[in-house]
């Protein structure tokens, strides 16, 4: 017995071989521009609330400085530490650190470096009035301090 089949009956079969180079180029666009946290937390960071909160534009301008306990008790103690980049530093460090800082930034864009504090809402003022001495007389006088938006007074 014989198959029959209509001559127009074929279907049109998308070519699909320029699609793995176009998933690869997507993936090695997304690898290329995608940063990562540069420092991993050593200490625990709970921002305080504010009223007025800026985002800030240009990250690749800031330098962080984080101060709060740290996570690991038993090794570094209770009391409040500095960690600058991935170590903890005395206030006495951070000369060196925004010198180091800055030198790795273009000469443009080192006036326009901005320090920004990411303190616990528990630690006392003594320590963060030290960091602000430092940074005063390391010359870095554009500070910012993160906090998260707070919209309790609303209630």
């Amino acid at each position: 017995m014989a198959v029959f089949r209509k001559k127009g009956s074929r279907k049109a079969r998308m070519n699909l071989s320029s699609m793995s180079d176009i998933v690869f180029m997507l993936l090695f666009f997304f690898m290329v521009t995608t940063t990562f946290r540069s420092a991993s937390l050593k200490v625990k960071i709970h921002v305080p609330g504010a009223t007025e909160v800026k985002k800030i534009e240009n990250k690749s301008l800031v330098s962080y400085i984080y101060i709060g306990r740290p996570t690991n008790e038993k090794m570094y103690g209770t009391e409040p530490r500095i960690q600058l980049n991935d170590t903890f530093k005395e206030v006495d460090d951070i000369r060196d650190f925004i010198a180091s800082e800055r030198a790795q930034k273009s000469e443009a864009d080192q006036a326009k470096m901005t320090v920004s504090l990411k303190i616990d809402k528990d630690v006392k003022m003594g320590i963060v009035t030290d960091v602000k001495q430092a940074l005063r007389r390391a010359s870095a006088l554009k500070i910012n301090y993160s906090g998260r938006k707070d919209d309790s007074y609303l209630k």
